[in-house]
């Protein structure tokens, strides 16, 4: 029962595989195949004017300060709940070092 049943061994026949020739290294070839260039595409290029320049800086500008005010706002909430549990730490530890005596 606790015995472990293998699957039968392989019958089939094993490949002789012939031994490697030399080694010939490939001759070196100095040009390199020339490169096809990419196809002109047929969209419009995006040409920005200085009115969506200026949009597009005080957007980013926005953006870094919103993203500096959430990390500002959970490094302080992190900050409060340190400071909240280490003045629990001091009742707790006052409290027992006055249920001692």
């Amino acid at each position: 029962m606790f015995k472990p049943k293998y699957p039968p061994q392989d019958t089939a026949a094993t490949l002789i595989t012939p031994a490697p020739a030399a080694y010939s290294p490939a001759p070196y070839n100095a040009a390199p195949a020339p490169v096809p260039s990419a196809p002109a595409s047929n969209r419009p290029t995006v040409q920005l004017t200085p009115g969506s320049m200026l949009t597009l800086a005080a957007g980013g500008g926005a953006l870094v300060l919103v993203v500096g005010a959430v990390l500002v706002s959970m490094l302080l909430a992190v900050a409060i709940t340190a400071a909240s549990v280490a003045v629990c730490a001091v009742t707790v530890r006052s409290i027992l070092k006055s249920d001692r005596r």
